[in-house]
């Protein structure tokens, strides 16, 4: 019989409890026995879910109330010296405070400090917290929740599998803090940590434990490799079954060294990289289980479970009982339950499977393999072979007009009217902007008024007229206060949209909606990702009139703001049938069209942020080349119809970039902001290295954590700034957005960035 399981489950609820729980939480409306109740009630029905979904094993340790990594870290002791956790450490248990002090810098209890820094997991929109390493560091087991959640599942009842992320892995995902530490000088004083996890799971009797390992669908040093086997060798030894778990890609030039390790069976991601299991297949150990990833965990379109059941035909033969199905990752990266979707159109609905839908398809797969499908397994089979069918079929996919623009694409298209040089000397005539000037990344809070407007219009609660008229009303607050903090290049506030992505793709063709489709992105940030269902083109424009009022209302530079073609790809569930770089060049021309409307109301100064650049970078180096051409074509074509006079800006946030500078550079934006705050301004050496030619805004102040920066503090950012990079190529400005934060916390910390960027110009003028 072949068991199915998943690799892990989305944690966030089908109404985003945790989300909501945790904020009550720090806002103070819910003490901690209220937040712990409502993590084991999560817990239980996701757990209750797998087990009636028919899944043999159900997973604990994938639940976590901001981030599995962090989660990990402090199960090893890892915790920063500056959260003052000494007496947590020495009594073996790291209060869940601490662990959201290390988040975002603030808890309900605990002195305030800078948070750890923050990116993205891999090439997903989730973000991880970043473990911080020195030399010398030691680890001990600081938390006993993991064995809590296990003893909690096994009291109802069920058959658990335990996941904990790698120790290579975690290592690989962590930062040095001292200058020239080798992360792998950790690894010996890692293992005893882990060995005693492992043989305390064992005595809670835990028959298997997943180590995830994605580490190893990239390209590792030999160093890294000999340290995998170093390591296994060890963990080998535990008194567990070890099922070790790559995902996102292929093992590639790793499949030897995985197949050798000395642990009882092996996950592989079927869907990324299916031409591997005819390897995995010739190679595996005869007393090793295959897990074999057929169900795909990053997307949301329906399984074909007739290809599946024939394409892995041969591994059930060959292996028998020792084939497991699962999905091909965890599934937080997919919304939680399709069932919501009663208002979405039934024809698409009947293409897409979300998290729990990807149980029953996984279940399916394994019973229709063994031979053993029941009536709803035949049922599923059908209904799934008929939805693809019709998915193929319709005429909702393919639109040859749009075909047709694209082919006309000539290369002049992508390129400016003139070099940066050149425009830079018309923008400074154009926009009269100071040395070091201010401005934000684009958003500003979203207020509980703004929210509740936009429910009721989109309920038929409040007419348009009023809608409208409310939004504008915001716009004008928000220009009214930027003008009295001193922002040199004001931005209208983005009342009116719900999400970078989803707002887009509410006004193009090609794009389509859930109402209950949220994903995690970090924290209690949940996205709701749109889906690209067919080819993309915009039928009007989407922002000019909210950029014009705005402009109206000031004299000083309105920036117009946009999501660029990258990012509107790789932040939505994209379309399988075509290759991704022809959707993004479809969204690239519809963005070009709002670029050019844009120029034409009048506005100097157009953002298109590209967040998701760098996340979208495939995680084997031989793979970049191709994708770095198309992604930097994508933005060009979007961004260069425009004048000289017309200042292009870009931004980019929590992204490791000097793997790709030349490739950033080749953008050509005129103005690039990233997040250097939490890194200390150490992103910047990438820039520098490099001799970025253009203009750079790198954050001075953590947007994510709710403290409040002081001026000395982001003076001092910018002068290790103002060491790298020419002062006259300088902006001051946030790391991100700011719809998340408050207004009592926005104005007093943008208040102390115009008077740091005051300072600075008393001192370098």
């Amino acid at each position: 019989m072949s068991i199915s399981h998943v690799i892990g489950y989305p944690r966030i609820g089908a109404d985003r409890e945790l989300k909501r729980a945790v904020e009550a939480y720090w806002q103070g409306e819910l003490d901690r026995e209220g937040l712990e109740r409502a993590g084991r009630e999560l817990r239980a029905r996701h757990w209750a879910e797998q087990r009636e979904a028919g899944l043999d094993l159900v997973t604990v340790g994938d639940f976590a109330f901001y981030d599995q990594v962090l989660d990990l870290s402090v199960t090893l002791g890892a915790v920063p010296a500056r959260f003052g956790a000494e007496a947590e450490l020495a009594a073996g248990e790291v209060s869940l405070d601490t662990a959201f002090r290390m988040a975002r810098g603030r808890a309900p209890s605990g002195e305030p400090a800078a948070a750890c820094e923050m990116t993205k997991y891999f090439d997903t929109n989730y973000h991880y917290l970043v473990p911080e390493l020195h030399a010398g560091q030691s680890f001990r087991l600081a938390s006993s929740r993991l064995f809590e959640q296990v003893a909690e599942a096994q009291a109802l009842g069920h058959a658990v599998k335990v996941t904990l992320l790698g120790p290579l892995t975690w290592l690989w995902l962590g930062k040095a803090r001292d200058e020239g530490l080798d992360r792998l000088s950790l690894l010996e004083s890692l293992l005893p940590v882990y060995g005693e996890l492992l043989v305390r799971l064992a005595d809670l009797g835990v028959e298997w434990v997943q180590l995830e390992e994605p580490a190893l669908v990239q390209d590792l040093p030999r160093e890294w490799q000999q340290a995998y086997e170093a390591a296994y060798s060890v963990l080998g030894r535990a008194p567990v079954k070890l099922l070790l778990a790559s995902y996102f890609g292929g093992l590639g030039d790793n499949l030897g060294l995985a197949l050798g390790l000395p642990v009882a069976g092996l996950h592989i991601d079927a869907v990324r990289a299916p031409e591997q299991l005819a390897a995995v297949l010739d190679r595996l150990p005869a007393y090793k289980v295959l897990s074999v990833g057929a169900i795909d965990g990053r997307n949301v379109w329906r399984a074909d479970l007739a290809l599946l059941r024939e394409r892995l035909a041969q591994a059930r033969i060959r292996l028998g009982r020792r084939l497991w199905i699962a999905p091909s990752c965890s599934l937080l990266h997919v919304p939680v339950d399709l069932a919501r979707e009663t208002e979405l159109d039934p024809e698409l609905r009947s293409w897409l499977a979300f998290a729990r839908q990807k149980l029953d398809e996984t279940v399916t797969l394994a019973r229709l393999l063994d031979g053993r499908a029941t009536e709803a397994d035949r049922e599923r089979l059908e209904a799934a072979t008929l939805a693809l069918q019709a998915r193929r079929d319709s005429p909702r996919i393919h639109r040859p007009e749009v075909a047709d623009r694209l082919a006309g694409v000539e290369p002049a298209d992508l390129e400016r009217q003139s070099p940066y040089g050149v425009r830079a000397q018309a923008q400074r005539r154009a926009l009269d902007l100071p040395l070091f000037p201010t401005t934000t990344i684009g958003s500003f809070p979203q207020t509980a008024e703004i929210r509740a407007a936009r429910r009721a219009f989109k309920a038929g609660e409040l007419s348009r007229e009023a809608y409208e008229a409310q939004m504008c009303e915001e716009i004008a607050h928000a220009v009214a206060r930027q003008e009295a903090l001193g922002l040199d290049m004001p931005v209208h506030g983005e009342p009116e949209r719900n999400d970078m992505v989803e707002y887009f793709g509410e006004q193009l063709d090609g794009y389509a909606f859930t109402r209950f489709g949220w994903v995690q992105s970090y924290g209690s940030r949940c996205v709701k990702p749109p889906v690209i269902v067919g080819d993309v083109s915009r039928p009007g424009p989407m922002t000019v009139r909210w950029s014009r009022y705005a402009q109206s209302l000031t004299d000083r530079p309105m920036k117009g703001m946009l999501t660029g073609p990258v990012t509107m790809l790789q932040w939505a569930f994209v379309r399988d049938d075509q290759p991704r770089e022809t959707t993004c060049r479809q969204i690239a021309l519809a963005l070009r069209d709002e670029v050019r409307d844009l120029e034409a109301a009048g506005i100097r100064a157009i953002q298109i942020d590209e967040p998701a650049l760098r996340e979208g970078l495939p995680l084997r180096r031989s793979e970049w080349p191709g994708y770095l051409a198309w992604a930097v074509d994508g933005f060009r074509l979007t961004a260069a119809g425009v004048r000289d006079e017309t200042q292009i800006h870009t931004h980019m946030c929590y992204s490791e970039f000097n793997d790709i500078i030349e490739s950033i550079a080749a953008l050509d934006a005129d103005v690039i902001t990233i997040e250097t705050s939490r890194s200390n301004m150490v992103l910047l050496d990438a820039f520098q290295d490099f001799a970025y030619p253009n203009e750079i805004g790198p954050g001075v102040y953590d947007i994510h954590s709710p403290n409040v920066p002081d001026v000395a503090w982001m003076v001092a950012l910018m002068e290790k700034a103002a060491e790298r990079i020419p002062l006259e190529r300088l902006w001051v400005n946030p790391d991100c957005g700011l719809k998340t934060r408050r207004w009592e916390e926005v104005e007093p910390a943008l208040a102390n960035m115009v008077e740091a960027a005051r300072q600075l110009r008393r001192r370098f003028g």
